[in-house]
């Protein structure tokens, strides 16, 4: 994964913040690698929550940047694809960013809150609810 398990926390960090954003990879193999090899719940809990939450909130901000050319020239967005994200947003509205861990998925959906301008408190709470969540499971799965 890049090197990054070798940083330990600094590392699941950075690379929890990335796989949150465009950077195609799995954070939940890079926490599972570092949770194990530290042994150190809290604080693996802590720097992966952070890292990608903070990755979503970058992502979401994007979103309310974007442009539909920027989003499908710089990301490969398709139209079809914001088209299926803004019906999911109209229909369940912010409780969607819980499902922002959902890898590939997730980013999506975090650029779709952010481009249909979801209010962000909520948007970005609930994000992190989710992400929290995510890591809460793997962490009791494991120790």
């Amino acid at each position: 994964m890049f090197g990054l398990e070798n940083l330990g926390l600094l590392g699941l960090f950075i690379g929890t913040f990335l796989a949150a954003t465009v950077v195609p990879f799995s954070s939940d193999a890079l926490y599972v690698a570092i949770l194990l090899a530290t042994k150190e719940p809290v604080a693996c809990l802590a720097a992966g929550t952070l890292g990608n939450w903070l990755g979503g909130v970058t992502t979401y901000y994007l979103g309310r940047l974007a442009k539909w050319e920027w989003l499908e020239k710089t990301f490969k967005v398709k139209r079809e694809t914001l088209d299926k994200q803004k019906n999911l947003i109209d229909r369940y509205g912010v409780w969607v960013a819980l499902l922002t861990w959902v890898p590939f998925v997730g980013d999506v959906i975090a650029l779709a809150l952010g481009f249909y301008r979801s209010p962000a408190v909520w948007s970005l709470l609930l994000m992190l609810l989710g992400k929290l969540g995510r890591f809460v499971i793997w962490t009791l799965i494991l120790i």
